[in-house]
């Protein structure tokens, strides 16, 4: 996976235009400005060193190219995932809490959620992440490859439903969206579709967010699972 040249390498830091010396962080703030700037995604080369008052070139000096630099972005991101979170001796409840932070982080930054639901950042945050995550499912009893392989397909699915929960609808779309579905729900003709007729009152709850509910039968199956059962809460 891309990677940022890494901040741990020596570069030659330089004033830009307006004197300001470039730092990694400096270049990942304006870099989120610009891909959460109203009225969509402006991040170019470009348009970041206009934004730094620096000649776009200065940027590769210490991201290897645009990927790179969205990569170290996720990472950063993950961060505040993790803010604050400290664990506590109920493992459920600290996943299910993970789970929750992670969730919200990315629904808070909906235009880089596909990015941070589908690459891997290798980064110091992202690393920290996976080591709460596999230690928790480490002291509820699984194995080493077990408890990888729970919390490889935990955080999978929570960052696949964080992404389908940050799409960017306008209120046209919403509408339009959910004046079809009532359409389609209140025409089902009962010999084709009688399963679907019987239940079409709850049919509309289909639009809600189906993360708590999953997140409940994962930590339940997890904690049904674990050798050490379901935790000290």
């Amino acid at each position: 996976m891309a990677t940022t040249r890494g901040s741990s390498l020596r570069v030659r830091r330089r004033p830009t235009r307006s004197g300001v010396v470039l730092e990694p962080d400096m270049i990942i703030d304006a870099a989120l400005r610009l891909i959460e700037a109203p009225g969509g995604n402006a991040l170019t080369v470009r348009r970041l060193g206009v934004e730094l008052g620096a000649d776009p070139s200065a940027i590769y000096r210490y991201f290897r190219d645009l990927d790179a630099l969205l990569i170290a972005i996720s990472d950063r991101l993950i961060s505040e995932s993790l803010s604050g979170f400290d664990p506590g001796p109920d493992w459920a409840a600290s996943l299910r809490e993970l789970g929750e932070r992670v969730h919200h982080s990315i629904v808070r930054h909906p235009r880089l959620a596909t990015l941070r639901a589908s690459r891997f950042t290798t980064g110091p945050n992202e690393l920290r992440g996976d080591n709460i995550g596999v230690g928790l499912l480490l002291s509820a009893g699984f194995p080493p490859a077990e408890a990888v392989r729970h919390y490889a397909d935990f955080i999978d699915a929570v960052l696949a439903l964080a992404a389908i929960d940050a799409v960017e609808l306008t209120p046209a779309q919403q509408q339009a969206e959910e004046e079809g579905l009532r359409r389609a729900y209140s025409s089902l003709p009962p010999g084709e579709y009688p399963h679907l007729v019987a239940v079409r009152d709850h049919l509309p709850s289909v639009t809600e967010s189906p993360f708590p509910g999953v997140l409940d039968k994962l930590i339940f199956a997890l904690s049904h699972l674990a050798p050490n059962g379901a935790g000290a809460g």
